[in-house]
């Protein structure tokens, strides 16, 4: 059993950073695939990054590469994503997610979810 908790959203302005914390809990962290989601109003749920157990591969959604940055501190049982050059289009609930082995786009496939944190980034 995995739980999770957001925290570092807020309301910025356009071309503004963010840095978002999932702090876990279990002693297996280190071996989860962490993900970032985000659901906007109106809008299903869309992956935004993943990084694999074990400081692995990273992966992004296009509409975020170069732009946001996924990292994972396990010592800490943390995982972050850095947003950068934020635009009104960013505006969602963001939801940090972990799973053993998911494609990395895929929500389905992740088992444990987080009560997400609201980024909004005025024009």
């Amino acid at each position: 059993q995995v739980q999770l908790a957001e925290s570092g959203g807020g309301l910025v302005q356009a071309g503004d950073s963010l840095r978002l914390s999932c702090a876990a809990s279990g002693p297996t962290f280190m071996t989860y695939t962490m993900g970032w989601f985000r659901q906007a109003p109106g809008k299903e749920r869309e992956f935004v990054a993943t990084i694999r157990g074990r400081g692995g591969a990273t992966y992004y959604a296009d509409s975020v590469k170069g732009r946001f940055t996924i990292s994972r501190d396990d010592a800490k049982n943390a995982v972050y994503l850095q947003t950068n050059s934020l635009k009104p289009e960013d505006t969602a609930v963001y939801y940090c997610a972990a799973g053993r082995y998911p494609s990395p786009a895929v929500s389905a496939e992740y088992a444990y979810w987080g009560q997400g944190t609201q980024v909004t980034v005025s024009s």
